[in-house]
């Protein structure tokens, strides 16, 4: 097989070899995985090769993938990776990494890289001029709303009434929360609100430090200055924890504190919220019929000054058993032909070619919105100990936003680790 590799077969051409493989991957339970998963019978009908996808929750993926990473032979053969454990996993084992490189591989099959959005590519592909990774979807956040109840007469007219401004999609943060403050109603006269201007996803980690980084971006604060001190235990970061608290007391439904992505989503679903501040990659689920009441009524809009940026990237771990194959499906679902089919799905594409292609545009209009959410997306701070920040963060963020703690003492606290943790990775610099 590798002799045919080695001769210039292309990427289909070695997998048909006469013994049947396999290639293990774990992945999150996401739409854009379903995507990947709906392709998989052309994948094998093409090259002979079997596709085992194991879907779990994101809380669950970090803990299961370490183990199998930091063994000599693992039991995934390909594997997906969010971009703040891109430096943990490839600066892990002393600094020689978990992942394999790919520059060899992509020069020897020529894969052209340049296709990528340099963001992207930058975020979850290379890390120092090497690259272990192809970007698979990027999850830049957004503000997704009732373009319905944005485009209305009657609401444009009693908002611009109250407040003086037009109702539209929003240029500053400050516009945004009259929104929210606006269309947070109480709809039956029982005295509380039942209709939400927005959703929060307070649950602790991950769900809150990644939705509440937008409330610091928008409030023109930042994780860390250039000699990576961290300086958001500022006003603008305790501004930031004090908007997310209103909003979940005031503007959205009870128990919002403990809701990741998953309740959020299912509470704008069922047609009970204006808007929220989340992930672009939910919005093509609104559309659905079979989970969704608000189909054709939802859109996005990007934050103001910026959302955060995200994506997960492909990668082969040193310890998959099946390097070969792995790579020719990563090459294959990569492939333009499997990328615009993904996009068209719904998916969140990191190529920038599909987000102006005629057929993707047609049937998504909203693409050229995807495209400067992505442009202007804000990055977060990613290092070898992203996790162990993540963790601190979240825990702090929710005890301020549920009343628990003081917003600075909670935001000193997580200012005050995340120095200490990049001292430990020889980031800080005095």
């Amino acid at each position: 097989m590798k002799r045919l590799l080695l001769a210039g077969a292309v990427a289909i051409g070695f997998a048909t070899s006469a013994h049947a493989q396999t290639v293990n991957i774990l992945m999150e339970n996401v739409p854009d995985t379903h995507f990947v998963q709906d392709l998989l019978p052309e994948f094998k009908a093409k090259t002979g090769i079997d596709v085992q996808i194991e879907a779990i929750s994101y809380i669950d993926m970090h803990s299961k993938l370490v183990p199998q990473l930091s063994a000599p032979t693992g039991s995934y053969d390909a594997i997906v990776v969010d971009f703040y454990w891109v430096a943990e996993f490839t600066q892990a084992n002393n600094g020689a990494g978990w992942l394999m490189p790919l520059d060899d591989l992509i020069k020897r099959d020529n894969v052209d890289t340049s296709v990528y959005i340099p963001s992207l590519m930058n975020l979850v592909g290379k890390v120092n001029g090497t690259t272990y990774m192809l970007p698979f979807y990027n999850y830049s956040m957004g503000i997704i709303y009732r373009k319905d109840l944005l485009d209305d007469p009657k609401e444009q007219a009693a908002f611009k009434a109250k407040y003086g401004i037009d109702l539209k999609i929003p240029a500053t943060w400050d516009e945004y929360r009259k929104q929210v403050e606006f269309f947070s109603r109480d709809t039956d006269g029982d005295g509380k609100i039942d209709f939400y201007g927005t959703i929060n996803q307070g649950q602790r980690g991950d769900c809150i430090s990644m939705q509440w980084s937008n409330y610091l971006y928008a409030n023109g604060g930042q994780y860390h200055d250039a000699n990576w001190k961290g300086t958001f235990n500022s006003p603008a970061g305790i501004k930031a924890i004090n908007d997310f608290k209103e909003d979940i007391a005031k503007h959205g439904p009870v128990g919002s504190e403990a809701f990741c992505f998953d309740e959020a989503s299912n509470v704008f679903a069922q047609g009970k919220a204006y808007s929220f501040v989340t992930f672009n990659i939910l919005l093509s689920g609104f559309d659905d019929p079979a989970t969704s009441t608000i189909v054709g009524k939802a859109s996005i809009a990007p934050n103001p000054v910026g959302g955060l940026n995200g994506g997960w990237g492909w990668a082969i771990p040193n310890s998959s058993p099946n390097k070969d194959a792995a790579w020719t499906f990563i090459k294959w679902i990569e492939s333009k032909e499997a990328i615009k089919k993904r996009t068209l799905a719904g998916g969140a594409p990191t190529q920038a070619w599909v987000f102006d292609d005629p057929d993707v545009v047609a049937k998504r209009p909203y693409m050229d919105k995807l495209k400067t959410l992505v442009a202007t997306a804000q990055e977060f701070p990613t290092f070898k100990y992203t996790v162990d920040f993540v963790e601190v963060l979240g825990r702090e963020l929710n005890l301020a936003v549920t009343g628990q703690k003081d917003p600075k003492e909670a935001l000193d606290l997580a200012t005050s680790e995340f120095n200490k943790l990049a001292t430990k990775a020889k980031l800080l610099k005095e």
